[in-house]
């Protein structure tokens, strides 16, 4: 393969694996090393290519990103002339040897999308499709760890994204209750997936009562429509500027800043940086990113009954209570969480129980269910789910 003549798919050309092509056993060991590594099946040739395509930076990817999706005619004609190339590799006439053609690695990947991506590869017919696919895979998920993560955390030092590998696989109908929460939680995020107005979330109430499961579930929920999930800590607040520049150039992605169980004292100068970020700052806030918190405080700021009083050292005792009420405000929508009755927390148990193909009977439920929630931290869906797993530990 002349793999140095590639235009767009340079990195290719650099990769250890390729590198080794004219060394049959150097490259087949490279390739079954990586294999094993990235849990990579059938044709690893083949797939292994395909998955740098779609993990290493090329030039058609990062253009798409930063456009939302948008390529040239004239930088898709190179890219499919590149494809064209490496087509032999995608359909099976392996540089290394026919032994890899029907790879089965110990642990294989688990990502959907990579393996319909590999299935579509493989089933087209010529560089058009197998060019269209790649695009349309670019448009859809994007590329590198945007498009193998659901997540993400903020690295300060590098100011980078870091997908997190072993993210929860909450779904939104895995939470029981909170029917009309959800309503204005989904609509929101379909609204903001859909390029129309929405606003940032505040989701406030009761300890427990699935708040941050919740905005976790929506990244599940929405992957494959290009939302993804920042979780940022109230000490890297005042790094929202770069991360919305961060942000920013991910134009085919919708990201939802995540704050989780946040709040203030009034000293803390944090939220200053956090209200400048929603609203009232220089610089506007992408049109990709929204930001979705969760508190068990209404109004984020502690507020004391002396910030109302008569007594109050400040001159004008309206501008403390201002301020102080000022953060939740720029909210656009705000969801209250509210503990359950004793009816909607006995429901929880008993539909967390069928989702392990256990049914109690009723008053069993009742008694038990009563009995840990009087010994406990009250009735709420998290005092329900650790119900259930002492009752499953018992089994």
């Amino acid at each position: 393969m002349e793999f140095d003549k590639l235009l767009v798919c340079r990195n290719i050309a650099k990769d250890e694996v390729f590198k080794a092509e004219n060394e049959s056993f150097e490259c087949a060991a490279k390739l079954i090393e990586n294999a094993e590594k990235i849990g990579l099946s059938g044709n690893i040739c083949g797939t292994y290519l395909i998955y740098k395509l779609v993990h290493e930076p090329n030039l058609v990817s990062e253009t798409s990103e930063m456009n939302g999706g948008e390529i040239g005619e004239s930088l898709k004609e190179i890219f499919r002339r590149d494809i064209e190339k490496l087509m032999p590799i995608f359909k099976g006439t392996s540089p290394c040897g026919e032994i890899l053609g029907n790879y089965s690695p110990t642990k294989k990947i688990k990502n959907p999308a990579f393996d319909e991506l590999v299935k579509s590869i493989e089933n087209a017919g010529n560089a058009d499709a197998v060019t269209e696919i790649f695009i349309d895979f670019y448009r859809k998920f994007g590329y590198g760890d945007i498009a193998a993560y659901r997540a993400f955390r903020w690295d300060k030092e590098n100011k980078s994204l870091v997908g997190i590998r072993h993210f929860e696989k909450i779904r939104l109908d895995d939470l029981t209750g909170y029917a009309h929460q959800k309503e204005l939680l989904t609509g929101n995020t379909l609204a903001f997936l859909s390029g129309k107005p929405a606003n940032n979330v505040l989701l406030v109430g009761a300890r427990g009562t699935g708040k941050s499961s919740g905005v976790k579930a929506l990244a599940n929920e929405y992957y494959s429509n290009g939302l993804r999930l920042l979780q940022i800590t109230k000490p890297q607040l005042k790094n929202l500027p770069e991360i919305m520049e961060k942000l920013r150039n991910f134009a085919g992605r919708r990201f939802i800043i995540f704050l989780d169980d946040i709040s203030f004292e009034e000293s803390e100068a944090e939220y200053k940086y956090l209200k400048s970020a929603i609203e009232g700052g220089v610089e506007s806030r992408p049109e990709n990113v929204l930001i979705y918190a969760t508190s068990n405080r209404r109004h984020l700021i502690r507020e004391t009954w002396r910030d109302r009083s008569e007594d109050h050292e400040e001159l004008y005792r309206d501008d403390s209570v201002n301020e102080t009420i000022s953060l939740s405000d720029r909210f656009g929508l705000i969801i209250h969480y509210y503990p359950p009755n004793q009816a909607e927390y006995l429901e929880i148990i008993r539909n967390m129980l069928k989702k392990q193909n256990i049914e109690l009977d009723d008053e069993i439920l009742r008694i038990e269910g009563l009995r840990w929630e009087m010994s406990h931290s009250g009735r709420s869906g998290r005092t329900a789910q650790q119900f259930v797993n002492y009752y499953l530990g018992r089994q």
